[in-house]
């Protein structure tokens, strides 16, 4: 198991074959799908595939999301991190910012801490020179943590027939803004 960061009650390592059932319950949930195509995942199978997705871009692209662990209670709570975004804009490749929460973590400030922890990660331990981030535009909780921790808005795109913001960050205005 190799952890990349620990905060006072979080730890953010890679994904294991036995969070299995935590990203069951993450990705099973319709309300957690609800801006994400809404096309929550059926079996354990799947869960196992969306581990060995994310495993693979460890391998392929040196980064990719890490399990989010509540320290006090070991308990999955979901994943966080950057990843190497091959698809989602046509146009460019780039390095993205994401974080999935269960629904009994949400609205205690998990993504925003995670987020800013990627975020130093991306820039001090990998020294990126810019990374970006997307947002259906209905998705407000998501477009507010994304402005709080410093993305500012670029444009909207079209994904699959919705609407997403786009937000980016580059390492100097980072360090300005510390």
């Amino acid at each position: 198991m190799k952890v990349h960061i620990e905060t006072e009650r979080l730890i953010l390592r890679d994904l294991e074959e036995y969070d299995v059932e935590g990203i069951f319950e993450l990705d099973s949930d319709p309300e957690v799908h609800e801006f994400l195509g809404k096309k929550p995942i059926k079996t354990i199978e799947e869960a196992r595939q969306v581990i060995k997705f994310i495993r693979t871009q460890y391998k392929e692209n040196g980064i990719g999301r890490w399990a989010i662990i509540d320290k006090e209670t070991k308990d999955f709570i979901g994943w966080a991190g950057l990843k190497y975004e091959q698809g989602l804009r046509k146009e460019f490749n780039y390095y993205d910012l994401g974080y999935r929460l269960r629904k009994k973590y949400w609205g205690i400030g998990i993504a925003t801490e995670t987020a800013i922890e990627s975020l130093k990660y991306g820039f001090d331990k990998l020294d990126l020179e810019e990374i970006g981030a997307a947002a259906d535009i209905n998705h407000l909780a998501s477009n507010s943590i994304l402005k709080k921790i410093g993305l500012r808005f670029v444009d909207r795109f079209d994904y699959e027939g919705v609407s997403h913001n786009w937000y980016k960050i580059k390492k100097t205005e980072w360090i300005k803004n510390k």
